[in-house]
């Protein structure tokens, strides 16, 4: 903030305030100064505010939480307060600056560019080893999960089982609504699960992630069920490789842009690229998506820490799709794969 010559800032990005202070309420303003830092919410979270709130004062507010955060930075002093455009709505600006008299109503100023989700780019050895145990849970559950599937399961049933398997691992949740998308569905990118059952012969793609002590994990695999065309397993064998070109290209230096490249050229080479209609890849951390963005013209430049995934796929409507995904995070060396499920062809 001095750096950058902030006087203050109001966090209000609930995965912002957590990084910053470890507050995990779903109701939190954190209000920051030169020298002082206080968090307040509600009386709902008296006991857990003072548990787990590091480095700011907790502050239970009578009324509006966000009210009080506003006045107390006011009233400190400061002529400005800084806020992240990014993650503050319209209405919630406006209720900042109703919050104060009239003449303050200049008092918030957006800032330039995000700074709690830039310092959220690079992860710490604790996240990184957090971020590990979520992914190889996911690896795990992926692998339990195998032997369970036939032709004749409902999606939803697919889903259900990877989702309790990870509650009684001991997961915080799922990471975003799990894909399960089987037969002519495959080609949907996000075909969350449905009633439909797994078909005899074709595709299915599992797109899930767990939560652990409020990290997200991410991984795809496309598995076959039945005796595949020459064209299915061509076009599997294809984004295999372009998965694997990907993930290569993962150094520090490398730019968002260049590792997207690595994986469309081969797709190109293939005769496939109009059927990719995605970015390769996005940061995760405390959010499923996150800064960077592994897309075409991307230059954010890759730095050791940061964490990606790597998913190209091929979606060809009322046929089929395939998709593969990893984590991978930034070594001072290239890319370590946080995801080691096996993406060779597998046959059910």
């Amino acid at each position: 903030m001095k750096q950058r010559g902030i006087e203050s800032l109001l966090v209000t990005h609930l995965p912002d305030v957590r990084y910053l202070c470890g507050f995990t309420g779903s109701n939190a303003f954190l209000a920051i100064t030169a020298n002082r830092a206080a968090m307040f919410t509600d009386g709902r979270y008296i006991a857990q505010a003072r548990e787990e709130t590091k480095g700011a004062r907790v502050v239970i507010a009578a009324k509006s939480a966000r009210d009080e955060a506003c006045r107390w930075l006011s009233s400190t002093g400061v002529k400005h307060c800084a806020f992240d455009p990014e993650s503050t709505t319209v209405a919630g600006l406006a209720l900042s600056r109703k919050a104060l008299s009239p003449g303050h109503r200049a008092f918030f100023q957006p800032l330039a560019e995000p700074l709690v989700s830039n310092l959220r780019l690079i992860k710490d050895e604790e996240e990184l080893r957090l971020m590990k145990q979520a992914a190889q849970m996911g690896v795990d559950l992926f692998h339990e999960l195998l032997p369970q599937l036939h032709p004749g399961i409902p999606e939803t049933t697919v889903a259900a089982l990877l989702e309790h398997s990870a509650r009684t691992r001991g997961a915080d949740g799922m990471s975003f609504e799990t894909i399960v998308a089987s037969g002519i569905r495959s080609a949907l990118p996000h075909g969350r699960a449905t009633a439909q059952r797994l078909p005899r012969k074709g595709f299915l793609t599992l797109d899930f992630g767990v939560i652990l002590k409020g990290y997200c994990s991410d991984m795809t695999r496309t598995v076959f069920l039945g005796r595949p065309t020459q064209r299915e397993r061509i076009t599997y064998d294809a984004v295999r490789e372009a998965q694997q070109a990907a993930v290569a290209a993962v150094k520090p230096g490398v730019s968002c842009g260049e590792v997207d490249e690595a994986a469309r050229s081969v797709l190109r080479k293939a005769g496939l690229a109009e059927y990719f209609t995605h970015s390769t890849g996005h940061g995760v951390g405390l959010e499923i998506h996150e800064a960077p963005r592994i897309a075409a013209d991307q230059s954010q430049s890759l730095l050791p820490g940061m964490v990606v995934t790597i998913e190209p796929g091929i979606y060809i409507a009322g046929e089929f799709g395939v998709r593969i995904e990893d984590m991978v995070a930034v070594t001072r060396q290239g890319g370590q794969i946080l995801t080691p499920a096996s993406t060779g062809w597998t046959q059910l």
